[in-house]
């Protein structure tokens, strides 16, 4: 079931967003060789709180899998999403992807962002420039009237004309009401119906891109998904909102 939100849902909503988008302005300025995943968890979680909110992956399962242990998910190199934070300390020349959920009065934002740890190699340059471009492509066609596989499109034709691969095994998502709603927003065009967007549609647009083959696998932690062939991988997302002209970014 797709969710039209009202006035009312809407603000809830941006609320939400806002405190995902400081948290992410925050862990930017805190990512450098040295520091671990689980210290910029622990800063993570520390501001959510504070600002009356929850973290949203704190405690969240899915099928076959444990409760999620920690507040963001902190993704390196080859680690596509759900990274699993911990004692590690970073390297320069990694990149790392923070993706951060919040519940803040009953009302989701979700967006995440990779960054580099130093110095990175130009591939991982393209590779994370690309992967943001091709975020914007998508929501450009986030528009009342057009469909979901028009931001697929958009997203797919940029990504593979600069050379990199789409995941097909995980897509964007409704969000607001619920961290995970209808409809499922592919990153790559696929066939059969594809629902209307509508303004008072929130959607959470993200695309995750590879340097080699799209093909991922999970690991036995039963959440941190890698590329199957241990290249680099890339993941940027926004929160929208539908409206009656452009999308509005909510986690801006």
């Amino acid at each position: 079931m797709i969710f039209i939100k009202n006035a009312q849902e809407i603000d809830g909503i941006r609320k939400s967003c806002q405190i995902v988008s400081e948290v992410l302005k925050m862990i930017g300025e805190m990512i450098k060789p040295g520091i671990t995943t689980k210290m910029l968890d622990q800063a993570a979680e520390d501001y959510i709180r504070s600002r009356g909110a929850v973290p949203a992956f704190k405690g969240y399962s899915q099928a076959g899998s444990f409760n999620f242990p920690a507040s963001i998910c902190a993704s390196i190199d080859d680690a596509v999403v759900h990274g699993i934070p911990n004692d590690e300390e970073l390297k320069e020349g990694q990149i790392i992807s923070i993706d951060v959920g919040v519940q803040f009065k009953g009302y989701f934002g979700d967006a995440a962002r990779t960054f580099p740890v130093g110095k990175i190699s130009e591939l991982k340059k393209k590779l994370v420039k690309v992967t943001e471009e091709s975020l914007y492509k998508g929501i450009d066609k986030a528009r009342n009237g057009n469909r979901v596989s028009d931001i697929s499109r958009a997203i797919q034709n940029y990504v593979e004309s600069n050379g990199f691969s789409i995941v097909r095994e995980l897509t964007g998502h409704g969000v607001g009401k619920y961290l995970h709603e209808d409809p499922s927003i592919p990153n790559y065009v696929i066939s059969g119906p594809s629902p209307r967007l509508k303004e008072g549609m929130t959607l959470a647009i993200e695309p995750m891109v590879n340097a080699g083959t799209y093909r991922v696998k999970t690991l036995r932690d039963g959440w941190t998904i890698v590329t199957e062939d241990g290249q680099p991988s890339a993941h940027f997302e926004h929160t929208i909102l539908i409206t009656k002209n452009e999308p509005e970014i909510l986690t801006a």
